[in-house]
């Protein structure tokens, strides 16, 4: 697998808008490290314990993205470094990530996941669930999180009108909570969608932010 080629092929595609997240969970060090000389520094991954090990010995400067199903107890564990978390799909977990943030000295950026897709097993609050939440909780008094956009995952099928339909719908949803919540927050300004199979329809439906593995580092090798 050539890295080096297939990040710049996968750059060349993507505005200058669009921001490229690197997924390396599965992958090796020597692999990232393969990316890094590319000058990717953005890379996600969804499990905290391979994470720490990886971020302890791989170069400061890479912004490691969190972009997998984050429970409560491990918030803790990443809250000193964590450059973003994509995958918020609560009030509870919010709060979490404030109160570990908090006893960092930090702020970290934190992405609303929204539930688009057909399958019932994928995370993320509903389009209501969302609203509610934004309008009954107090999440403008956590002062150690910044709410920077939302996240979405599209149906796993080949149906491309069907994809197209669940990113735009995201598109107009964050479109909404700008305009209803966030209207004077410069911050809240990402919508993360696209993976390998589908970036190009995200960015066309207005993705700011794309998470792409296999299509730079090959099929995963899981443990």
């Amino acid at each position: 697998m050539d890295i080096q080629s297939n990040l710049k092929e996968i750059r060349a595609q993507l505005p200058p808008q669009v921001s490229l997240v690197a997924v390396s969970k599965f992958h090796p060090n020597e692999a990232i490290l393969t990316a890094y000389e590319t000058g990717q520094r953005i890379f996600g991954e969804s499990k905290e314990q391979e994470l720490s090990k990886k971020q302890a010995s791989l170069p400061a400067d890479i912004q490691w993205h969190f972009i997998g199903h984050l429970q409560t107890n491990k918030v803790k564990y990443i809250a000193p470094y964590i450059a973003m978390i994509h995958a918020v799909d609560s009030y509870k977990l919010l709060a979490e990530i404030d109160k570990q943030a908090a006893k960092c000295n930090r702020v970290i950026p934190c992405l609303l996941e929204i539930h688009i897709a057909e399958e019932e097993s994928k995370y993320g609050f509903s389009f209501e669930a969302c609203r509610e939440m934004l309008e009954t909780t107090p999440w403008k008094e956590l002062t150690h999180v910044c709410i920077s956009g939302v996240m979405g995952m599209a149906t796993n099928t080949d149906d491309e009108s069907q994809i197209t339909n669940e990113f735009e719908s995201l598109h107009r949803f964050f479109t909404e909570l700008k305009a209803t919540y966030f209207k004077d927050c410069d911050t809240f300004k990402e919508i993360s969608m696209g993976m390998s199979h589908d970036y190009p329809l995200a960015v066309q439906a207005g993705s700011t932010m794309v998470r792409v593995g296999s299509k730079i580092f090959g099929d995963r090798v899981y443990p």
